[in-house]
């Protein structure tokens, strides 16, 4: 039976559940966050989960309206603020991947603070990749291992944002079916997870199906 070790979620769907329940968008990016809390936990009390990864905002995500840009950082930084209680309580270290170097000086530190305070919890770690790209991480990690003459898989990893191990389970909400650069490298060997619900409607019970679709998967890593 698969145990799922590291699970990544590509949240999308936001914008959409808002717009067809006749709000703004980023009423459906608020609830959002609202179902990263509810799944986080799920994940953290689950006995094989260590690592959960969320695309929660990509290098590409610049491109949107300005307002939303700034409300997705104003969010960012009071939900950091308003979660970290329950990172304490369900035990879980908080960790980024991503060039954050373009976001505000507040909200750079309250990723830090974050990190800091939760630096020595155990029982999940959850990544959220901001302003994170894919091939951007994987250019970012070649210049630093071509600095050190360490360019083989071997090593790689630990060139890379966080050392996170390959992801088991790659789920993306919302009914698109495509990779959008995320996390290239670590789903190499991932099982794919394609669901027509929309982040804001996503639930742990939903999860849960996965979880059970991906333990009767018979994975062979190239082999028979």
């Amino acid at each position: 039976m698969n145990k799922p070790r590291h699970i990544a979620i590509i949240m999308d769907g936001n914008g959409r559940w808002a717009q067809q329940k006749g709000m703004p968008r980023i009423k459906g990016h608020e609830r959002g966050a609202e179902v990263v809390r509810q799944i986080t936990t799920f994940c953290a009390n689950h006995p094989d989960i260590e690592v959960l990864t969320l695309y929660a905002f990509s290098t590409e995500n610049w491109k949107r309206p300005k307002m939303e840009v700034e409300f997705l950082m104003k969010l960012l930084d009071n939900w950091l603020q308003k979660e970290l209680p329950t990172y304490q309580k369900e035990n879980v270290r908080f960790e980024v991947i991503g060039d954050i170097s373009r976001f505000s000086k507040k909200l750079q530190e309250r990723i830090a603070s974050t990190k800091e305070a939760t630096k020595n919890n155990t029982r999940l770690t959850q990544v959220l990749a901001l302003n994170y790209g894919g091939r951007d991480e994987i250019i970012r990690a070649c210049t630093k291992a071509c600095q050190n003459g360490q360019v083989d898989e071997e090593h790689f990893e630990k060139y890379m944002d966080a050392q996170l191990g390959d992801v088991d389970m790659l789920i993306r909400t919302g009914g698109e079916k495509r990779i959008s650069n995320f996390l290239l490298w670590r789903i190499a060997y991932a099982e794919l997870f394609f669901s027509d619900t929309f982040w804001p409607d996503f639930t742990p019970q939903e999860l849960q199906k996965m979880l059970e679709e991906f333990a009767r998967r018979h994975r062979r890593f190239g082999g028979i």
